[in-house]
């Protein structure tokens, strides 16, 4: 990828002029395969006027999706009177588009919301959706007022619905009540949606109760429960293990007796929606936050994590700190005495020293994507399972790749051993460089040298075999596995060494621990190699302008103190579709040169824009609040020569 020395001006900070508003847009109607969350009634924009109306166009697979209902909750809450958040649910996998699968993520994540569930992307071409998450505002009268991408929206969200809560209730046209939504029974299960394990020094299991907010200690057979770490209701809080909350936990690992007697538990576990590391001391019976907040890194948590635009920085300092965003999986590394984790939430991999409380932004720059190499310019995309092999190295899978790679704990280092890019993904066995996973969430090294991995999306496990090359399925029929950990029946059961491995899996969508033994005779199977399909774009060949709109909320003013705070950096697939202008530059407009002797391809746009408490034209205040506001677009294209020559794109527009 090549750097361009173009530079662009800032975007105007200032509210949207009043003639934004004189020509007004009709909101497109809301179609799809069906309404969930509605009690079975389907729904219209006409029955929803009084109200406004917030869509949310998401998918579960995206981790700034799930970021976003987790900034929603608190605004349905506030607002439930005046409030009606609708997510449409917009597909990128195939597994994504079946009923089943999206009754389940509604489920899994709690939405308590209305739901529409748009398989074709009907809904998402009507608003003219390039990405995931994009957030629209419909007013109480049916009109479009405002559309943004990413996270990290709620404070302007909090102004326009504010905003339009006064404007109507002046006018008369908002109605106050009770909304459509219809809360779901809830399931009664010992486990909903367990998302890691690990085996306890004791044989016992430990299991991450996920969707139970909390963790369930098993027998060595996971049959019987001996004991449940935190409430069960989501909640942040430190403490013993009947008063401590968890957040939708995820990875567990276990550190070294030496250790653990140092630092005082024997446990790190990566507690995903509250962005934080805990502490389990199973003796004590207490559990300790060790690293994050328990707020979500939208910009450095103090200044010293900052860097210019808005950036992570190499962050290396006291874990407490720092700002951590949704860690997915932990694993120990021997060799380092550190605790590697899976940072899914902004795509990358950090490293967390027990004995000194710090915790190093180890590899990745933010960039979703897949990108080999040191740990400065490594790519990952929601890195979501880990392990270690035998020579020492971190397995990491790389769920929104449906990639494999293999990460040196001590210099950051990655290389990709089975995977293609983003939106590549399918079920095909076969050489590493031809096969396909779909959004793997586990992976886990197998006493022979070959590496098991959780196919989250194709219900599968399936083996890879370093020394071949050469991808195989152990098993299939599977309901979301997301872990998987390698167990000897003699030793699980009666503390023997039969020689007999077995699998346990985690399997997530059914809300239980599966066995699953090794075959002697493995599967070879192909269901075909798949690329996202979504809506094409048509723009003309040659000059190209590329512009990001970005309106700063009321009560922000951008971040100038290290200079441009907007920045903007445009790729290609293939790389030759961009003559000119590719790379990363600061400022929100970018002019490019399409290659004419293509058909297409996809475009690839990152913007981000950072912003800060305080009046524009003012100073910003010390401890003021700041936020990132980013985006990452992969936007197909059709080469038309009657097409446009610009590409306008929206961070947050009103």
């Amino acid at each position: 990828m090549t750097s361009s020395s173009e530079e662009s001006a800032a975007p105007t900070a200032s509210a949207p002029s009043a003639s934004s508003h004189d020509v007004k847009v009709r909101a497109p109607e809301l179609v799809g395969r069906r309404w969930m969350n509605s009690g079975g009634k389907d729904l219209t924009l006409a029955e929803l006027r009084g109200k406004v109306v917030l869509l949310d166009f998401w998918t579960f697979c995206c981790i700034n999706c799930l970021h976003v209902l987790d900034e929603l909750r608190p605004l349905e809450e506030k607002y439930a009177k005046e409030l009606v958040i609708i997510g449409v649910h917009s597909p990128k996998f195939e597994f994504e588009r079946t009923v089943e699968a999206v009754d389940q993520a509604v489920e899994r994540y709690q939405v308590e919301h209305l739901v529409l569930d748009d398989p074709d992307l009907v809904t998402w071409q009507a608003y003219t959706a390039r990405a995931w998450p994009t957030l629209a505002v419909i007013d109480p009268e049916g009109y479009l007022v405002a559309t943004m991408s990413g996270e990290g929206h709620a404070a302007g969200l909090t102004e326009i619905i504010e905003g339009l809560i006064a404007e109507h209730s002046a006018k008369g046209t908002l109605h106050s009540g009770d909304g459509p939504y219809v809360p779901p029974p809830a399931p009664e299960t010992d486990l909903f949606y367990p998302g890691k394990a690990t085996r306890l020094p004791s044989g016992h299991l430990l299991v991450a109760d996920s969707g139970h907010h909390s963790l369930v200690e098993y027998d060595a057979d996971g049959t019987t429960i001996i004991r449940r770490i935190g409430t069960g209701v989501r909640g942040f809080s430190d403490g013993g293990f009947a008063a401590a909350s968890f957040s939708e936990p995820g990875g567990i690992t276990v550190l070294p007796d030496d250790l653990a007697r140092q630092v005082g538990y024997q446990l790190v576990v990566a507690d995903t929606v509250n962005h934080a590391l805990r502490g389990i001391d199973l003796g004590s019976e207490t559990v300790t936050t060790i690293a994050g907040t328990g707020e979500q890194h939208m910009v450095g948590a103090i200044d010293n994590v900052r860097g210019k635009h808005g950036e992570l920085g190499r962050y290396d300092g006291p874990g407490l700190d720092v700002k951590l965003s949704s860690p997915w999986d932990v694993v120990f590394v021997p060799a380092t005495a550190e605790v590697v984790v899976a940072m899914a939430g902004n795509h990358t991999i950090w490293s967390f020293r027990p004995q000194e409380g710090t915790i190093r932004l180890l590899s990745g720059t933010m960039n979703e994507g897949l990108t080999d190499g040191g740990g400065e310019y490594a790519w990952y995309a929601q890195s979501s399972g880990l392990d270690l092999t035998p020579d020492g190295q971190v397995l990491v899978a790389d769920s929104e790749t449906s990639a494999i790679r293999r990460l040196d704990p001590a210099t950051g280092e990655v290389t990709t051993l089975l995977g293609v890019g983003l939106f590549d993904f399918g079920f095909r066995d076969g050489p590493a460089a031809e096969a396909r996973l779909q959004h793997p969430l586990g992976v886990r090294s197998l006493p022979d040298g070959s590496i098991a991995i959780a196919d989250t999306y194709n219900g599968a496990i399936r083996r890879f075999d370093p020394t071949t090359a050469e991808v195989t399925t152990l098993a299939r029929g599977l309901r979301e596995p997301s872990d998987i950990l390698v167990i000897d029946v003699g030793s699980a059961a009666a503390g023997e060494d039969s020689g007999e491995a077995e699998l346990l899996v985690v399997e997530s969508a059914a809300h239980a621990l599966t066995r699953v033994k090794l075959p002697k005779d493995v599967q070879k199977v192909d269901e075909g190699a798949l690329t996202t399909k979504r809506p094409s774009t048509e723009i003309a060949s040659g000059p190209v302008s590329i512009s990001v709109s970005f309106t700063v909320p009321a009560g922000q003013k951008l971040d100038d103190r290290w200079g441009d705070p907007t920045f903007l950096q445009v790729t290609a697939t293939p790389p030759e579709l961009i003559v000119s202008g590719d790379g990363g530059s600061e400022g929100l407009d970018r002019d490019i040169v399409i290659n004419p002797d293509l058909d297409g391809g996809v475009l690839h746009v990152t913007a981000r824009a950072a912003a800060c408490d305080g009046e524009p034209g003012g100073e910003i205040p010390l401890h003021a609040a700041c936020h990132l506001y980013q985006q990452d677009w992969g936007i197909p294209v059709d080469l038309v020569d009657s097409a446009p020559k610009e590409l306008r794109l929206d961070l947050r527009g009103t």
